[in-house]
């Protein structure tokens, strides 16, 4: 049996997002949650997550500033980035993945439907 889960941070300023996508994926992997772009920054100073789960609609700095940041950096460019967002139209999504985006997932999410695209960049 394998101990070690893989590490997840989901970044969501809607504490109740947060939990739930923690519950849906806790079973599976390790999760860590940010309730800002800030405070993913500060948990990637000491974790090395295998995937980010980022929302756009953040206060102070949004998902798509975020990714650009992550892409930028050397230590994180390479770390799959899924945007969780309630932007449902077509212009965020494309905006999304021109940044760097592996995918794009609206909430409200189906949990099986998550843990299938975040198999799939593992």
């Amino acid at each position: 049996m394998e101990n070690f889960k893989k590490l997840i941070i989901l970044v969501d300023d809607n504490p109740a997002n947060l939990r739930i996508g923690k519950n849906v994926l806790s079973e599976k992997y390790t999760v860590a949650t940010a309730p800002s772009a800030a405070k993913l920054f500060k948990l990637l100073e000491n974790n090395d997550p295998v995937l980010i789960l980022l929302d756009i609609d953040m206060p102070e700095m949004d998902g798509y500033d975020a990714i650009q940041v992550l892409k930028a950096n050397q230590g994180t460019k390479n770390i799959p980035v899924i945007f969780l967002t309630g932007m449902t139209d077509s212009l965020n999504e494309e905006k999304g993945r021109a940044l760097g985006a592996v995918d794009y997932i609206t909430k409200p999410f189906e949990p099986k439907l998550l843990m299938a695209c975040i198999e799939k960049y593992l």
